[in-house]
């Protein structure tokens, strides 16, 4: 029987697997980085134990720092999660050769399927399609291509390839991104096929012979190769397509012995359907198969670790389930990570609506680990149900203090495609424009930032040690009215908003100002009031209100000086790692030549050059840290940076 079960991850997954093992009476155990010493996770757990350090290759994916913090903490137990040592076979076996329960497959099972090309090997004796293809023969007519780490899952190491001149290189950067995430920097190519759905399979398999098919989902709907929006059952499926998959999933499973939970996942292309891996864990999707099974999946995997049989025939599925991962990064703005504190984190507890995340209000999102913060999952009876609950409860969710992808989410979930079921792989890639589009009109987005204007107004006002009593924007002299301006996310241009006061009242012209205090504003536009709730901070205002909500930066009416940059000066888009740097001080450098690639949130960015010209300056070496803003370069001639 296990009592005691150290998590050897992080973030939300460390949290969902502390909720069963609290439902089941164990005990809880974290293992934490110095950058995640305050998070939410640690705080859970009954012990935790430090790894020192920040990067993953020097904290969880050391497997022997994790065993040896499991004995001291007295675990008998260690649950993976998913990602860094989950389908690490080496550090399986090294958990049991200490006398600790695994709670996952075999050692064998994940040598067999944890390498994706081995994968295929095995599944294409068993005569299951397969898709492959060698980068050394390939020619023009086989592009586009699919490189991926063999090692490896959530879009690490994966890029297409258009062009056969880019092969090489870009065969050399998937590689460095595998490593990094996975340590594990093999590599392998198939076709890519831009137009197929992304279909798994989950399965669970007990120590008695006993293998359970807990039917389909849907991932198709992906940015860089990693999930967006997942959904079970899988809609528009074919009966004898669902029956190919599931029979294709049991028999993968069954021909490597597999025990404990796992996923098969496949690209169906009409009718066709083509094995892309197994994946030798818990997926980051599982709750939508919970959520119609009635099932806890941890859970069973507890169970089935303690050799324990899985009772009877699979469940039935009942119902419908969709999954969005909400991820702290500005996709309008080519997906580029956010860092930062969260000041705001809240989502309507509503009916249907399950949230596991990463953070809470306070929490701090570092540029170390992924970009996904939450998953907020509705379930329902039909999925029309479901889309309008998910959508109803993105609607009313706050994130404030960094940018998220809760727009995309929105825009998904309301384009005709989707809502028919008639999704594929490149879907989003299609719709981007039409996704990212800014969902505030200019009107809605003016009475924001009038709210957040007269909120902070009033709280100049109610806490000001002197004339209290003064009403609010009041002048001695009839002049000119307040302005207040902020920025919005990234962009250069700065929002305002104009009002002034007529004896105690606020007024403005974008509208009736029913009432303003510190922390809530009333308008009212064309009968029709509005309810803002304003949460005023020393340099930032965050606004909810009925139509959307915005995170505002105050523009300081003085500009320190220092504060100016050179013209010409690349800056780091994100807080991240310095990974090369392309470039010496002096050199020549035409447009689109690298300058210094980054990492953050374990994917890789290039800066190049957006100009010919000269290195004037270069501040930045290989290894080295560098904060939102930070100059990497300056080259002569040029006015602006770029990043691709």
């Amino acid at each position: 029987m296990i009592r005691s079960v150290l998590v050897a991850n992080r973030g939300e997954i460390a949290r969902r697997v502390f909720r069963t093992c609290r439902d089941l009476g164990i005990t809880t155990v974290a293992v934490h980085s110095d950058a995640d010493a305050d998070a939410p996770f640690v705080g859970e757990a009954d012990v935790a134990v430090r790894l020192p350090g920040n990067a993953p290759s020097e904290t969880y994916l050391r497997g022997d720092l994790v065993i040896a913090a499991a004995q001291q903490a007295g675990a008998d137990a260690i649950h993976p999660g998913y990602g860094f040592l989950s389908e690490n076979a080496d550090f399986a076996r090294a958990v049991v050769e200490a006398g600790l329960t695994w709670i996952g497959p075999t050692p064998d099972s994940i040598d067999a399927m944890g390498s994706k090309i081995r994968a295929k090997e095995l599944m294409a004796k068993a005569d299951v399609p397969i898709l492959d293809v060698d980068p050394a023969t390939a020619t023009a007519a086989d592009f586009p291509l699919l490189v991926k780490a063999s090692a490896g899952g959530g879009g690490r190491g994966m890029r297409v390839v258009e062009k056969a001149e880019d092969l090489e290189t870009e065969l050399g950067k998937a590689a460095a991104e595998a490593e990094s995430a996975f340590g594990d920097a093999t590599v392998f190519v198939e076709p890519y096929l831009a137009t197929a759905r992304h279909v798994e399979v989950q399965v669970l398999a007990d120590t008695h012979g006993t293998t359970w098919v807990l039917g389909d989902r849907d991932c198709s709907i992906q940015r860089r190769h990693q999930k967006v929006v997942e959904e079970a059952p899988a809609p528009g499926l074919s009966d004898a397509t669902r029956d190919v998959l599931h029979t294709a999933a049991r028999n993968a499973a069954e021909a490597v012995g597999y025990v404990g939970a796992g996923t098969v996942e496949f690209l169906v292309d009409g009718e066709r359907a083509f094995f892309l891996e197994m994946n030798t864990r818990l997926q980051v999707e599982h709750p939508v198969t919970e959520e119609i099974f009635g099932v806890d999946l941890v859970a069973l995997q507890v169970a089935v670790a303690e050799g324990r049989a899985l009772e009877g025939d699979a469940p039935r599925p009942s119902g419908h389930a969709i999954e969005v991962r909400l991820y702290a990064e500005d996709a309008a703005d080519d997906w580029a990570p956010q860092t930062g504190t969260v000041r705001t984190f809240e989502v309507p507890g509503t009916a249907g609506i399950r949230v596991d995340s990463a953070i809470e209000s306070g929490s701090v999102v570092t540029h170390f680990y992924d970009a996904m913060i939450a998953k907020v999952v509705a379930f329902a009876d039909t999925r029309e149900q479901a889309i309008r609950r998910l959508d109803s409860a993105l609607h009313g969710t706050k994130v404030h203090g960094l940018t998220t992808n809760v727009g995309l989410l929105r825009g998904v979930l309301a384009d005709d495609e989707f809502v028919a079921g008639r999704v594929h792989t490149g879907l989003l890639g299609e719709r981007i424009d039409a996704w990212t589009a800014p969902s505030l009109t200019d009107e809605q987005q003016e009475r924001l930032v009038l709210a957040a204007a007269l909120a902070e107004a009033r709280t100049a006002s109610v806490t000001s040690p002197v004339q209290a009593r003064i009403p609010t924007a009041f002048r001695n002299v009839p002049s000119q009215p307040r302005t207040r301006s902020y920025t919005v996310g990234t962009a250069a241009e700065p929002v305002e908003a104009t009002y002034w006061s007529r004896g105690r009242r606020l007024v403005s012209d974008v509208a009736e100002v029913v009432s303003a205090e510190p922390g809530t504003v009333v308008l009212e536009v064309g009968g029709v009031a509005e309810t803002y709730s304003v949460s005023v901070n020393d340099a930032s205002v965050d606004v909810d209100g009925p139509h959307g909500s915005l995170s505002l930066t105050v523009v300081p009416t003085f500009v320190d000086p220092s504060d100016v940059v050179a013209a010409g000066s690349l800056l780091a888009p994100m807080p991240a790692s310095v990974v090369s740097v392309g470039v010496e001080q002096g050199q020549q450098v035409s447009k689109g030549d690298v300058v210094v690639v980054l990492e953050a949130m374990k994917m890789q960015h290039t800066i190049t050059a957006p100009t010919d010209g000269v290195v004037a300056e270069l501040g930045v070496t290989p290894g080295q840290q560098v904060e939102s803003g930070a100059v990497l370069a300056v080259i002569e001639g040029s006015t602006e940076g770029d990043t691709e």
